[in-house]
């Protein structure tokens, strides 16, 4: 009973599962039991159960094993005396909330007058392992440089798409299944080993008709005296991975270059706005008037726009006003902005003063260059304070009078370069000493929410301002109205006529 009681206590701390059988005779002194001597604690049976099984007996706890394999071998070692090992041993179970089948390694050796048993179970760390290997494209594999053999994993066979019968691939036809691109990777690989390092890198292999990205990461193991032994390698299949980081890879260089060329674009048509309609910084004088000019970007900048002005006081004392959007955005909308601006610099410049016959010329040219856009044109007399004005699908003018304000009478007027043949019937406005008079294109009013209240606004500025004007009456109705729009440029022109 003292063998038992120490095999029992040395039993039930190793975290390993082992057991010590007893035989049982039966009259005539043959084995027809075995009982449960000492057993393991830590690792336990199917059932959940560890020492409380210590004197049991097999018949009773495992009835279908008796005369199968396991029960046989356990006889023979009893008989000879001869070690015996199975290695896929398959116990089967009918009871409800049991694994139906569970399949063990065993080992069985004859010790103190009985069996010491020991087992590992194999079936739930292969469904680990194979679910591991299925799910991460994964594969592990061992190489004995001693003896040439390898060793592969089920994960391995799928990788290589090769015949678990057939063994694994040998390390020549590996070599050879290599890209020839990539066989100075694998070289430096073997470096990094040989140096004591673990290896990490990605190799191509030409595995049936495809081509394969195989990440490798691997370890040498050496012997005392330093000589290489064993290479233990785990390897990934990430050819989809790398065919997705190829693809985002791609995309995002395309990207990149239409946000480096749209951010070339955006400077190129900036730099060509400024040079061709400078924004002063303050207000200017005109005759019989003053004027103040704001031009804001939008709060995206991602284009820029079309918008322009014009306020210059021509050679016979008249002042020429203007405001146009052409359409679109970037260099086509800038270069279609020099195009008209310049073209009614050269129509006034020949004495040409009327306003419905310059939007007449700007819209055979919008024809002719293929572009659409917006404007409204006035040409102010100082003498007789008269403002002729003519509009081409833009927005009428606000006027601003001693705290009110006054809708002008809008005159039709087709958009630019919609069609060849358009007249431009002309408005007159008889301005008085202190009218605000506001040009602006769109992107003062389309904000995102509602429009009519931000028109309301804008004029309830204007209306304010003509009734106070104080000393900077320009200066102040710009800051009122310096907000940008989040989608489109705005380009505003105020306009004080004298007392």
């Amino acid at each position: 009973m003292a063998d038992e009681d120490v095999v029992r206590e040395l039993l039930a701390a190793i975290p390993a599962g082992c057991t010590w059988l007893l035989p049982v005779a039966d009259d005539d002194g043959t084995v027809a039991d075995f009982r449960i001597a000492a057993t393991s604690n830590q690792i336990r049976d199917i059932y959940g159960r560890g020492t409380q099984r210590l004197g049991g007996r097999l018949r009773e706890l495992y009835p279908s094993m008796v005369g199968g394999p396991l029960w046989t071998l356990y006889l023979e070692v009893m008989r000879t005396g001869a070690p015996a090992t199975m290695d896929d041993f398959r116990f089967e179970e009918s009871r409800p909330g049991v694994v139906a089948e569970s399949r063990f390694q065993v080992s069985v050796q004859r010790v103190l007058g009985g069996l010491l048993v020991w087992w590992q179970r194999i079936d739930e760390h292969r469904r680990r392992l194979e679910s591991t290997e299925l799910l991460g494209s994964l594969g592990w594999a061992e190489y004995d440089l001693t003896t040439g053999r390898s060793e592969w994993s089920p994960g391995m066979y799928r990788i290589f798409q090769r015949d678990p019968a057939d063994g694994p691939l040998p390390r020549t036809e590996q070599a050879a299944a290599v890209l020839p691109e990539d066989r100075g990777i694998a070289e430096a690989a073997w470096q990094t080993l040989d140096v004591g390092a673990a290896s990490d890198v990605t190799v191509r292999f030409r595995i049936g008709d495809a081509v394969k990205h195989l990440r490798i990461l691997s370890n040498l193991a050496r012997d005392a005296a330093g000589q290489q032994v064993k290479i233990y390698a785990v390897v990934q299949d990430v050819t989809a991975r790398v065919a997705s980081r190829t693809e985002i890879e791609r995309l995002s260089d395309q990207v990149r270059v239409r946000e480096l060329t749209a951010i070339a674009e955006h400077r190129l048509a900036r730099q060509l706005q400024q040079m061709i309609q400078p924004v002063p910084a303050g207000p200017f004088e005109l005759d019989g008037m003053a004027a103040m000019v704001s031009y804001l970007p939008a709060e995206s900048a991602v284009q820029v726009g079309g918008d322009w002005y014009y306020a210059q006081t021509l050679p016979d004392g008249r002042v020429a006003l203007a405001v146009g959007d052409v359409a679109g955005h970037g260099l086509e909308a800038a270069s279609g902005m020099a195009h008209l601006r310049f073209a009614l610099v050269a129509w006034l410049s020949v004495g040409i003063r009327d306003p419905g016959l310059l939007l007449h010329h700007l819209n055979l040219l919008c024809v002719q260059l293929g572009i659409t856009g917006t404007a409204v044109i006035g040409v102010y007399d100082p003498s007789t304070r008269l403002l002729p004005w003519a509009r081409a699908g833009h927005m009428a003018p606000l006027l601003g009078r001693d705290g009110h304000n006054i809708e002008l009478q809008r005159p039709p007027g087709l958009l630019l370069g919609a069609e060849t043949e358009i007249d431009f019937p002309v408005a007159t406005t008889q301005l008085h000493p202190g009218d605000l008079i506001l040009f602006y294109t769109d992107g003062l009013m389309e904000r995102r929410g509602d429009v009519a209240q931000r028109a309301a606004e804008v004029r309830a500025h204007l209306s304010s301002v003509s009734a106070e004007p104080g000393m900077d009456p320009l200066p102040r109705i710009h800051r009122l109205l310096h907000a940008p729009s989040p989608d489109d440029d705005t380009c505003t022109l105020a306009v004080l006529v004298d007392k």
